[in-house]
């Protein structure tokens, strides 16, 4: 635990993407299995979810910290600081006495945590503790609670990996989801004391190719007879790989997101194939609101009514694999014909393939683009016709052209403490718009909220003037007097039954602070709803 502790303590102080690495591949190379293999899985969210949970875990330590500290200054201990693991290892009484020159490792750990029932649990929790000093306190408990959040991303943890043993990160991605926590046979591999692990006939994610916003400074650089142009689709991105009979269903960062989407598993039986295209919800042929995926995502049962009200359907982009083949070193316009023909041949149900667009020069598109709020699209994507299907985000290949933001003027009513570096500020914003009353009074009611938009700098100001213009206070949340307008950008506004106004904001995030600007010229309720449907 002692060196996992000061990895990630470590890793909190560092601001550089460089220097994490740095530390990570240090840490990588000197620090033993299957340590090291469960420090990856921590940073990853490969460790298996029966090992706490973030919820049950609180209930443990709530229990344990009973015994000396009353639950009210607990209670507003932990919102004080923010974090529940910096709280407890804080709080907890020195036990130098009871500890030893053995610390517990990070496998004496996680082979602890991971059987008995919860009481047996919560007194291994216990001892734990005990055993360990406020720096390993702090990191059993990140561990355990399933989110580190120390600035290192799963993507930025595997590259640490790749640097460390010198491979590229692309070959880690490709073999990561048929291999488990701790990674031994991953690591002997790496080092050299094993072959590479054989991903036999199961369905694993490959690494993703993305895009760049495409910027002002660029066009002049790009020629309109180099790229394809196709629809940019309001869902979510997902990788469907079918060999051998099984199929599993990626998220672009390489979660699997199967079991919610079973009926578009089944429409890949007996294909051999990888295939990259765009989530859908569609009804009749027409393309639902984001919000009606989002019923689906991130559930590990799908009733029969939900299969029926939202029904999936997969936009494809490309082909990866076909047949075994691997078609990735192929230039897009090539692999295009290859996908057209496949789903001309397979017809896959649920499936159809994404439409490009034709265009004879740029301004031509800034036309064609110029509509797509009007018809529902989120942009457009330029696709270099030559351009290999590469991992990650490979400049000047691929561009992604998104629709304008929408925004209003939303008036500040409460904020929140946020959590880690920022457990000290005011910055999870929840604004309003103003609508009549049924007494005839103007009054605000909430249309959604941001935590994003805002420099250091702004922080520090707004976290000033709220503690200034507050009216009330429920734990780490404070109700605002109605002063400070927020220009919010936004995707669209849906219908909601969660919020007072009966709408809400997709994506929100503040676009400016109006310091200048009186609350009463915010706008309306009004103003906002006749914004849903232009999303």
């Amino acid at each position: 635990m002692q060196a996992f502790a000061h990895l990630l303590d470590t890793l909190v102080y560092t601001q550089s993407r460089n220097r994490k690495i740095a530390v990570l591949a240090r840490y990588f190379r000197e620090t033993p299995d299957p340590d090291r293999g469960y420090a990856l899985a921590a940073l990853t969210d490969g460790l298996p979810p029966a090992l706490i949970g973030r919820l049950p875990l609180r209930r443990m330590l709530a229990e344990l910290t009973s015994s000396f500290i009353d639950p009210v200054l607990y209670k507003l201990s932990r919102d004080y600081v923010g974090d529940t693991a910096e709280t407890v290892a804080l709080l907890w009484p020195d036990t130098s006495a009871q500890r030893t020159n053995a610390k517990p490792s990070l496998h004496d750990v996680i082979e602890t945590m991971r059987i008995g029932t919860t009481p047996q649990r919560t007194d291994a929790l216990g001892r734990l503790l005990n055993r360990l000093d406020t720096s390993e306190r702090w990191a059993l408990l990140k561990l355990l609670g399933g989110a580190p959040r120390v600035g290192v991303s799963a993507r930025l943890a595997k590259t640490a990996l790749a640097e460390a043993f010198g491979r590229d990160v692309s070959e880690i991605e490709e073999l990561w989801h048929a291999l488990e926590a701790p990674y031994g046979d991953l690591f002997a591999w790496l080092a050299g004391r094993g072959p590479k692990p054989d991903l036999g006939s199961k369905p694993v994610f490959r690494p993703v190719m993305l895009a760049h916003p495409i910027e002002d400074e660029d066009w002049p650089k790009l020629s309109a007879e180099d790229f394809a142009a196709e629809w940019k689709w309001d869902g979510i991105r997902v990788q469907i790989a079918a060999v051998g009979g099984d199929v599993k269903i990626f998220s672009r960062q390489g979660d699997d997101v199967s079991s919610a989407f079973p009926e578009i598993r089944s429409a890949f039986l007996n294909l051999n194939c990888v295939t990259d295209g765009e989530l859908l919800v569609m009804r009749a042929g027409e393309i639902a609101p984001f919000n009606d995926l989002q019923q689906r995502l991130n559930r590990k049962v799908v009733t029969a009514k939900m299969l029926r009200d939202y029904p999936a359907h997969v936009r494809l982009y490309d082909l990866l694999f076909e047949d075994g083949e691997d078609l990735r070193a192929l230039s897009f316009t090539e692999r295009r014909a290859r996908l057209e023909t496949w789903q001309a041949d397979h017809r896959p149900p649920l499936t159809d393939v994404s439409d490009l667009v034709r265009f004879e020069s740029f301004d031509m598109l800034r036309d064609i683009w110029s509509s797509t709020r009007d018809d529902g699209i989120e942009g457009l994507m330029l696709k270099r016709r030559d351009s290999a299907y590469q991992a990650g985000r490979v400049k000047g290949q691929w561009f992604k052209w998104k629709r304008a933001a929408l925004t209003l003027d939303c008036v500040l009513m409460y904020a929140q403490r946020g959590s880690g570096k920022r457990s000290s500020f005011y910055s999870d914003y929840t604004f309003g718009v103003w609508r009549e009353s049924d007494a005839g009074a103007a009054e605000l009611v909430p249309v959604g909220k941001a935590y994003s938009g805002f420099t250091d700098e702004e922080l520090k100001m707004l976290d000033k003037w709220i503690r200034t213009h507050t009216t009330e206070t429920f734990g780490p949340v404070r109700a605002v007097s109605p002063g400070l307008v927020l220009e919010v950008a936004f995707d669209a506004v849906q219908p909601s039954t969660r919020h007072k106004s009966g709408v809400a904001m997709r994506f929100p995030r503040v676009h400016r602070i109006r310091w200048d600007k009186p609350a009463a010229e915010a706008d309306t309720l009004e103003a906002t709803k006749a914004l849903i449907g232009r999303g």
